[in-house]
């Protein structure tokens, strides 16, 4: 078993799971590649009908990037090489013409929040944590995530959960509508029972309110958006506080 798997269920639903649960479901660049993968399929494979995104394991949905092996990148250059590679497939993920579930079976943190804000819906098991902690380590979300976040919410929550960087139970971000629901456990039919309607309804006509969705997208600018969003996270990710923030944490 490689980082990153993918299987299609006999409904339709391809599913995408990080498999690094000793990692905490860690994003590296494997697990990068198997996104790319999974998307290419997407995007090809017409009885593909929708997406979801999961983790290995019930203690962690993802815990963003992976610091001990992203921690060699020391400068502005080094850091947007990554940064931008995942942002790229979290946009990718965003306009998906399909409908996307993040279906968050543990914590999600950081750069696994980004994750799920690029997904049309989230799912979350009772008891996960969630936030947007990258403000603790001295930089921005890194993948785009505050774009998307903001089309999300409304922009003052989505500054809150931003900028004060704390950890949240499942229950608060159902409260806010970042969650839509919370369930006792998740499982791979918990995903299809979640989105069953949408499912039963022409593939046409989801494709097209997609569609619509992203024109929206497109009018806000959402990919430049993202694009800017991550240069000033590599620019952050340059500097001594960011590093000694680092050093902190691993040790």
């Amino acid at each position: 078993m490689g980082d990153f798997i993918q299987y299609k269920s006999e409904e339709g639903i391809l599913f995408g799971k990080i498999t690094r649960p000793e990692k905490r479901n860690a994003v590296n660049y494997q697990v990068m590649d198997g996104f790319q993968e999974l998307l290419d399929r997407a995007e090809s494979d017409r009885s593909v009908k929708a997406v979801v995104i999961t983790g290995e394991g019930c203690r962690a949905f993802c815990a963003g990037g992976d610091i001990a092996e992203f921690h060699d990148l020391k400068t502005e250059e080094e850091a947007i090489s990554m940064l931008s590679r995942m942002g790229k497939l979290l946009y990718r993920l965003a306009t998906l013409p399909k409908p996307t579930l993040a279906s968050l079976n543990g914590t999600a943190v950081g750069g696994g929040c980004e994750i799920a804000a690029a997904c049309d819906f989230r799912i979350a098991r009772s008891g996960a944590k969630l936030g947007f902690i990258q403000a603790n380590l001295a930089i921005t979300t890194g993948w785009g995530g505050a774009s998307l976040l903001y089309e999300r919410l409304a922009p003052s929550t989505a500054f809150a959960l931003l900028s004060e960087a704390k950890l949240h139970t499942a229950e608060e971000m159902e409260a806010i509508g970042f969650l839509q629901k919370v369930y006792d456990s998740l499982k791979d039919q918990t995903a299809f029972d979640f989105m069953e309607i949408i499912l039963q309804k022409d593939t046409g006509v989801i494709e097209a309110y997609k569609k619509a969705m992203i024109e929206k997208f497109h009018a806000v600018h959402l990919k430049e958006r993202m694009e800017n969003e991550i240069k000033r996270c590599a620019e952050l990710w340059a500097l001594d506080a960011h590093h000694d923030a680092v050093s902190e944490f691993l040790n």
